[in-house]
């Protein structure tokens, strides 16, 4: 019996008989057959019993052949080699990396230098302004003044003058 028939079974009623199924290294026992269901046990064999004898062993490795001392030199050569390439990679990516890092902060200083100039432009130009409107209010003071005192003396006039013809 198949696998898919073995598991359509389990979705219907009817009974099946107590059999024993075997799938390779796979043992199926049929337990209980009810209505509501059915139960199964599955025993795995031992994978050294279920091997076959027809199937081949693995190879041993091959045999291991001398290496001459020259030929050590050349790999102890190249691993150097190899080693020193990496090296001057790694140093070259953190020579690259320090001088963006140099960038950045030779930009930033720049934009800062740039900022505080407008800065103190901007200051001289307020402060240019309020001296302006300050010397204007001033101005604009001394001249209601000098338009009061002459008012006043104008004033004093009059009163002189009807004192004197009153007088």
């Amino acid at each position: 019996m198949s696998m898919l028939s073995l598991l359509c079974s389990c979705f219907y009623t009817q009974p099946h008989p107590n059999s024993l199924y075997q799938y390779g290294d796979l043992e199926v026992k049929g337990l209980n057959n009810r209505l509501s269901g059915q139960a199964f046990e599955v025993i795995l064999k031992d994978p050294d019993q279920c091997r076959d004898k027809s199937q081949p062993q693995p190879l041993p490795s091959p045999p291991r052949r001398e290496v001459s001392l020259k030929e050590l030199q050349m790999r102890l050569e190249a691993a150097e080699e190899r080693r020193k390439s990496q090296e001057a990679l790694v140093l070259k990516q953190l020579a690259d990396k320090r001088e963006r890092v140099q960038e950045v902060l030779h930009k930033a200083r720049e934009e800062n230098n740039v900022f505080s100039k407008k800065t103190e432009e901007k200051l001289i130009q307020k402060m240019e302004v309020n001296k302006e409107n300050r010397e204007a209010y001033l101005n604009a003071l001394k001249q209601r003044l000098r338009e009061k005192e002459v008012h006043a003396a104008g004033v004093r006039r009059n009163k002189e003058r009807q004192a004197d013809l009153s007088g």
